[in-house]
């Protein structure tokens, strides 16, 4: 039996949860059929109708891409514009499309850790972390059922404290119900008497994301009829979800030398950048792609310098000091060039999930922005 689109996007989501996407995303499946069988794969950055025709060209019939095709719905589905002309192409031509965006952006180890590591940077942690990521989960189950209920919820993501797994709380206590007449209860009868049983309050954190898998799971796993659970928020930070980086360089270095390593590392000829040519440099804060917002992160992280794209003319300001010296550098790489190693940590991870298919990386610039740097002296 081969291998679906929905094999290996069920992959993905147990690597990267849709869920750990910003609300204004649009992540997953674009287009195409989940059971599609497929014969190859194709990574890029964007999705271009030159990527689409490197597909065909290989023979791929599933294109996963970082930047989602539809940020806005269609009204029409023509070769009016280029949006709705690749949608037709990639339906008539049979290719399914995938989309792994703010959700590959805020995973440990994923497009900002990416760039931290390109940049030589060690000791990575998040920049920020994701507020309102995690709940607790409160379940009352019977005593000879909480080994099963316990282990079954840990199994399904739950119970993830920091870098430790499988966390859990248990005390005991009298539960009581009283069955009404169309019931099926584990204990009693149907309009029987007030119950009184000695159950467990088992408690475990649990991400949004995975909360709906735990939930399945623990209701299947749970003997009762109806059970009896809470959801309660919790403030505490969660630590696997993040978005940003910060680290520190293996030693200290002038701006001017951190600029050219920059440049170097993502294959970008052309900086634009605010700061102080002479400072030295070691903590640094990077944030693949529009990380504008994070400004204000990286300074108070104390970061000497922050490497991100998309930098607004005024945003350099705000790394200006009341003196107009800078509290760190702000350093504009490009949006194209923070985040093209997506392209190598999806099609590795494809490669080594699913060694029986062809996993292609684009072998083009996807991204239409270039850089012109003058020949004259």
């Amino acid at each position: 039996m081969g291998i679906s689109v929905s094999d290996i996007l069920g992959a993905l989501e147990s690597w990267m949860p849709s869920g750990m996407a910003q609300s204004w995303d649009n992540v997953g499946l674009q287009v195409g059929r989940p059971e599609k069988q497929v014969t190859s794969v194709l990574v890029a950055l964007d999705l271009t109708p030159a990527i689409i025709d490197e597909a065909r060209g290989k023979g791929a019939n599933l294109i996963i891409t970082h930047h989602p095709l539809f940020f806005k719905p269609l009204k029409k589905l023509s070769s009016d514009d280029l949006v709705s002309s690749m949608a037709l192409t990639l339906a008539e031509s049979g290719i399914a499309h995938y989309a792994i965006h703010t959700n590959i952006d805020a995973a440990r180890n994923g497009v900002s850790f990416r760039l931290a590591h390109d940049l030589g940077l060690s000791d990575v942690e998040f920049l920020t972390s994701m507020e309102g990521s995690v709940v607790k989960l409160v379940v009352f189950v019977p005593i000879e059922a909480n080994d099963l209920v316990r282990d079954t919820i840990l199994a399904a993501g739950a119970g993830q404290i920091g870098r430790y797994s499988d966390c859990s709380f248990s005390n005991g206590g009298t539960g009581t119900f009283k069955p009404g007449d169309d019931t099926d209860p584990f204990i009693g009868q149907a309009a029987g008497p007030r119950e009184s049983v000695n159950e467990v309050r088992l408690e475990v954190h649990v991400s949004r994301w995975a909360l709906p898998r735990v939930l399945r799971a623990m209701t299947e796993a749970h003997p009762y009829e109806e059970v009896a659970y809470d959801i309660i928020p919790v403030e505490n930070e969660y630590t696997d979800a993040g978005l940003g980086a910060i680290g520190t360089l293996a030693s200290s270095m002038k701006l001017t030398d951190f600029l050219d390593v920059v440049s170097t590392a993502l294959e970008n000829p052309a900086l634009r950048f605010a700061g102080d040519e002479n400072a030295t440099v070691q903590k640094i804060a990077v944030c693949g792609g529009s990380g504008s917002d994070f400004i204000g992160a990286a300074m108070k992280a104390g970061a000497d310098a922050f490497v991100t794209a998309d930098v607004t003319y005024h945003r350099y300001f705000d790394v200006m000091k009341p003196d107009g010296t800078f509290s760190m550098a702000l350093i504009n790489a490009g949006h194209y060039e923070t985040e093209r190693r997506t392209e190598d940590l999806l099609g590795d991870w494809l490669s080594e999930h699913f060694p029986d298919i062809a996993v292609y990386k684009t072998a083009l610039r996807s991204g239409p922005e270039k850089t012109w740097v003058s020949r004259r002296g």
